[in-house]
């Protein structure tokens, strides 16, 4: 929630600032012994090849210091990919959290998020999974005493693939106009106009059905609506339940802890 580009660093990253909170959408990962490690997925298709995807590269991370058992692993996708809600990253966390308990390896969170830093700047903040304002490169976080509890949240995306590597190419960064943690510390119904993502004015230009999705979010009585990350996901908060109609798009709707 709210996603500011303050500049771009030398090794070629960006300092940013965001917020990041968990919310009810998994996926589901399952790890049993077998004579031999393989890689099943099912729910939403990927395209990539098994020893791209996250949940292996995590596998791989562990293996270079610790024992694993020869294993069948099985990833079930219900989070989109391409829509800046951090599924993949999601995935690769838990599959080192998975994979602790599997092997008996006792690691604490702070070494499962040593080794989950090298897979996706991104992907430490589930090994704890609570809200948490994430500066630097997305990987330097700090707790953060926020609670959507009571709002019901929608989360619509079209069918349009967003790189990330494309998102960082078309936006201009600049310092922001107020620190995060103040502008989210206000009320909810405050936040529109206030907590912004830098990325949207590019990627609305590019994509205009996405900032159409979040304009109807507002037409339908959303208290607050905003691209996920760098797209191509849109949310909305809403005081209460609706019936929100979106054809042709993926739509989960939850209520948030």
């Amino acid at each position: 929630m709210g996603l500011h580009i303050a500049g771009k660093r030398q090794d070629g990253y960006h300092d940013i600032e965001t917020v990041f909170y968990p919310i009810p959408l998994r996926d589901a990962l399952e790890v049993v012994h077998a004579g031999e490690t393989s890689f099943g997925q099912s729910g939403i298709r990927l395209d990539a090849a098994p020893e791209d995807n996250l949940v292996m590269k995590a596998l791989h991370a562990l293996k270079k210091k610790y024992a694993i058992p020869p294993s069948a692993i099985c990833l079930k996708k219900a989070i989109p990919f391409g829509a800046g809600l951090g599924g993949g990253s999601a995935d690769a966390a838990f599959m080192l959290k998975l994979l602790n308990a599997f092997a008996e390896l006792h690691l604490d969170d702070g070494e499962l998020e040593k080794t989950a830093a090298t897979l996706g700047a991104d992907c430490p903040f589930f090994v704890r999974n609570r809200p948490l304002l994430a500066t630097g490169t997305g990987n330097v976080f700090e707790p953060l005493p926020l609670s959507l509890k009571g709002y019901t949240l929608y989360i619509v995306k079209p069918d349009v693939h967003v790189s990330t590597r494309e998102a960082y190419s078309l936006v201009e960064p600049s310092e922001p106009p107020c620190p995060l943690r103040e502008t989210v510390s206000r009320p909810v119904a405050e936040w529109r106009g206030r907590l912004v993502n830098d990325f949207e004015p590019s990627i609305f230009n590019r994509y205009p059905v996405i900032g159409d999705i979040k304009e109807r979010l507002y037409t339908q009585g959303a208290v607050y609506a905003s691209m996920s990350g760098s797209g191509s996901a849109v949310f909305g908060l809403f005081e209460e339940d609706r019936r929100l109609h979106f054809p042709g798009c993926f739509v989960w709707k939850g209520l948030p802890d």
